[in-house]
């Protein structure tokens, strides 16, 4: 017998082959393998150092190794979704080499400060691109879940939210993040602030009845 789960995400309709730019540790241990368990193709992986980007390829069974963003695009299937997983000083570069139109995951946050998320903006718009930027927690199984029930109007109406979050953080296994004026807030409670702006945000009918 099987069961319907309304708040179980939908796949794509069409396959989408997706490139990787970044071969860090965010890739090894949560890209490729939530892209390995939904069945999405990964069509190459590039990165600065190749080797990196090698490995994770031998690991994950990826065909292509590019030397270069440019040279990853120029070999670029029809659709293809691409996927940054740099840090935000590259993104500005690496996106003006992005073909107009493409659709394009980024890894959060969107800018390390407003003055560069605003230029990141402004260039999505003018390239025309379907872009969006890794905030997953709102997505997770058991917040799609809950968000299920109280739209169903099962559990009653929301009117106050609190998320309590107790956990360290092994920063120093981080070289390239750690040295953030900002680390806490945009490399990790940023999830928890986007999650609550998900569930009260003023596109919430609590809100716009009040």
């Amino acid at each position: 017998m099987s069961i319907d789960i309304k708040y179980k995400p939908e796949l794509p309709k069409t396959a989408q082959p997706i490139i990787i730019i970044g071969a860090g540790g965010i890739v090894a241990d949560a890209h490729l393998p939530a892209y390995k368990i939904a069945g999405f193709k990964i069509h190459g992986i590039v990165n600065r150092t190749k080797e990196r980007a090698q490995k994770l390829a031998d690991q994950f069974g990826i065909a292509n190794v590019y030397n270069s963003v440019a040279e990853a695009v120029a070999h670029a299937p029809e659709n293809t979704v691409y996927d940054l997983t740099i840090i935000p000083e590259q993104y500005i570069e690496t996106l003006k080499q992005l073909p107009i139109g493409s659709a394009v995951l980024i890894q959060k946050p969107m800018g390390d400060n407003f003055e560069q998320a605003k230029e990141i903006l402004a260039l999505c718009k003018e390239r025309n691109f379907k872009a969006a930027i890794n905030f997953q927690l709102r997505f997770a199984p058991f917040v799609s879940a809950a968000k299920y029930l109280i739209d169903a109007g099962l559990i009653g109406e929301l009117y106050d939210m609190e998320v309590r979050v107790t956990i360290k953080t092994p920063w120093e296994i981080f070289p390239h993040v750690i040295v953030h004026p900002r680390l806490e807030i945009q490399y990790h409670s940023i999830h928890y602030v986007d999650l609550i702006r998900s569930f009260l945000g003023i596109q919430h009918p609590f809100w716009l009845k009040h």
